[in-house]
């Protein structure tokens, strides 16, 4: 699989959330090609066992670096764009894919709603704020893959902080890909990656065992590779559950309820929910 050239021996990736899951399975792709990463999370301990994972792996510790920082902080991203900018030069691509879940229900857990946003939206916005100008000005190409979630999307009741959360990554990063490619000799790319069902480090770490419908962090990783060579925006993953034409049934219901004026989130309304089930068979 030919791949785009951000991903390219030597140019360097900054990734946030990189201590597990999905953004640690970037960072090792982005390493195994090659490339000079920057992991950034949180939690120093995880932190710093990822890295010293990647410098075994690779033998390159002058091209694997690490940073603890909340990314809700405008400020601390500010310092990891400087960072990454002394350390390698260039950034070619940025993936601002840290997020927290918990519960955010509508009318509790304001604490809650302050922590998920900060890290799920703010992180985004932050990154995109500190790294994009900068970026759209080099010479190479480059791509900026923020990570999303189908639950900003089809919003199922709940968890609606995160819901609002992931809403938001996806209006930004629509809104990138606008700004970008309107920019007159802009080579960088706007990407929202979307992820099904995934297994992460989290759950591992926790004594359970990958579910069969779920995916690993790496097939979703090697799946954004093909969607960016793919030049797709909206990189929608399935896994071994939900196949992309349950996912397009649901999203396409999700819009419906405004085009035709249906009670908000009617899937799960008493007086709708069977003709979703009669809509979404595949």
């Amino acid at each position: 699989m030919a791949l785009h050239p951000a991903f390219s021996p030597g140019r360097a990736a900054v990734i946030t959330g990189a201590a597990s899951g999905i953004g640690l399975a970037a960072a090792k792709k982005c390493a195994s090609l090659g490339m000079k990463v920057l992991l950034a999370d949180w939690r120093e301990d995880a932190l710093e066992a990822a890295r010293n994972k990647l410098v075994a792996e690779t033998h390159r510790p002058e091209d694997i670096r690490s940073a603890a920082l909340d990314v809700g902080d405008f400020d601390a991203v500010v310092e990891l764009q400087r960072f990454a900018i002394a350390a390698f030069g260039e950034v070619a691509l940025l993936m601002n894919n840290a997020a927290t879940g918990g519960h955010g229900g509508l009318f509790e857990g304001h604490g809650n709603w302050t922590r998920i946003l900060n890290a799920n939206l703010w992180g985004v916005i932050n990154g995109v704020q500190a790294f994009a100008p900068a970026m759209a000005a080099q010479s190479e190409p480059a791509l900026i893959v923020n990570t999303g979630s189908k639950q900003g999307i089809t919003c199922p009741p709940g968890d609606t902080a995160y819901n609002v959360s992931k809403a938001g990554v996806k209006v930004v990063t629509e809104a990138l890909a606008h700004e970008l490619r309107n920019r007159p000799g802009c080579k960088v790319s706007a990407h929202l990656l979307i992820p099904g069902f995934t297994f992460t480090g989290l759950t591992a770490a926790a004594g359970g065992k990958k579910p069969p419908g779920a995916w690993t962090a790496e097939q979703v990783v090697d799946f954004m590779l093909k969607g960016i060579e793919a030049g797709d925006f909206y990189i929608l993953c399935p896994d071994n559950d939900v196949p992309r034409a349950l996912d397009e049934k649901r999203m396409a219901w999700a819009m419906g309820d405004l085009i035709e004026n249906r009670p908000a989130l009617s899937r799960w309304h008493p007086d709708w929910k069977d003709k979703f089930a009669e809509f979404a068979k595949l």
